[in-house]
């Protein structure tokens, strides 16, 4: 009895990582901020009352902010032997999209689920769901995954959950996810040549992808040159660098952007760096990046810490996602790569991304409070 004693003690020896939830609270406080900010007008014109998307936004954070706290009192075992319910759900929500009255279709995509308070985006929550079923296969079957037989479970459920979001279509999404399987195989032990073996089919569906949707296409002709069609799909890149250029160092002022009066399209989701650029500058560009940097580091680090493999692919799962989905996101309004919808975490318009990845901070605390040692020790001198 006192060694089971002992044993349940071990597993919340770690500290609370205020830092990990101060960085949280204050990124989702300021994307409320900043969604108001770029969709004020487009709402009041379009809904008759300004604060539309900010009033959505906040229940998300509300929603999000109970998530995060519940899951940190989770233990985040009881993910692991859920791993298939999760999966399965995840892969429901994926299917319910494609039912007649269930799903909602926009600018003709299905992508989200209609609830009683809110539209749910299904592939949102399946991003989480891919995460916990590989963490949780991979720390089972560690040994088997230097060997290809060894990562083809994580492959199919990776590849299954592409190309149901790949149907909605959403691209970008499926991008997303592709690289996340990429991120989760590498961190489980897959050996370089699995990698090469990999990449081949998918550099050669690239092409048949762009066939497919002749958008897609023209979306890569914008990248190249942008100007090509500045009226057509080249319009919102432009948009998007006159309203970072226009920033300059310190920025128009907070709630001064030009472009959101209907100029730069998707202003308060996919296209919100942007208007962080306009109004607050480079420098707050760099402070709003600095952020990201500390909770992806603080991540790492809880993954560092964790007390087995699975607390230590989970934590490192969601860190990679934050990290994809930060990269992606700037490197298209910044027009590094060609355009493609993304949300910027906890920050971009969007009730579903918003309560989904604090819902991941609360496993990170989960698993950080289940940790070897404290994140971060205090000591006096």
């Amino acid at each position: 009895m006192r060694l089971k004693n002992r044993l349940g003690e071990e597993k919340l020896r770690g500290e609370y990582d205020f830092i990990l939830t101060a960085v949280t609270v204050l990124l989702v406080l300021f994307g409320v901020v900043m969604v108001y900010s770029a969709s004020s007008y487009n709402a009041e014109v379009n809904y008759g009352n300004k604060y539309f998307y900010m009033y959505k936004q906040l229940f998300g954070a509300v929603m999000g902010f109970a998530a995060m706290i519940a899951l940190s009192f989770v233990d985040y075992h009881v993910l692991g032997k859920l791993r298939y319910v999760i999966l399965a759900v995840s892969v429901a929500l994926l299917l319910l999209v494609f039912v007649p009255g269930i799903g909602i279709e926009s600018y003709g995509a299905r992508r989200w689920i209609n609830l009683p308070f809110f539209t749910m985006q299904a592939s949102e929550i399946a991003k989480f769901g891919f995460i916990i079923f590989a963490a949780a296969y991979m720390a089972k079957h560690h040994k088997k995954m230097t060997s290809f037989a060894g990562i083809l479970p994580v492959l199919g459920v990776g590849g299954l959950i592409c190309l149901l979001i790949i149907l909605e279509p959403n691209m970008s999404i499926t991008i997303c996810v592709v690289l996340l399987m990429f991120a989760m195989l590498f961190i489980g032990g897959a050996r370089i040549k699995h990698f090469v073996i990999l990449a081949l089919p998918v550099i050669a569906m690239v092409p048949l992808l762009i066939i497919a949707e002749p958008y897609r296409l023209k979306r890569m002709l914008a990248f190249i040159d942008p100007w090509a069609s500045p009226l057509g799909e080249g319009y919102q890149l432009i948009q998007s660098f006159y309203s970072l250029g226009s920033g300059g160092l310190f920025g128009l002022g907070l709630f001064n952007s030009r472009q959101k009066y209907l100029f730069l399209p998707f202003s308060e989701s996919d296209f919100i760096f942007s208007i962080i650029g306009e109004e607050l500058g480079l420098v707050g560009c760099g402070v709003v990046m600095f952020a990201y940097v500390l909770l992806i580091a603080r991540a790492v680090r809880i993954a560092q810490n964790s007390t087995d493999r699975f607390g230590c692919y989970l934590a490192s799962g969601v860190a990679c996602i934050v990290a994809i989905q930060v990269i992606v996101n700037i490197a298209v309004v910044t027009g590094s790569i060609p355009p493609t919808g993304l949300p910027l975490p906890f920050v971009s318009a969007g009730s579903s991304s918003l309560i989904v990845f604090c819902s991941g901070v609360g496993i990170l605390q989960s698993v950080c409070r289940r940790s070897h040692k404290p994140v971060k020790r205090f000591t006096r001198k």
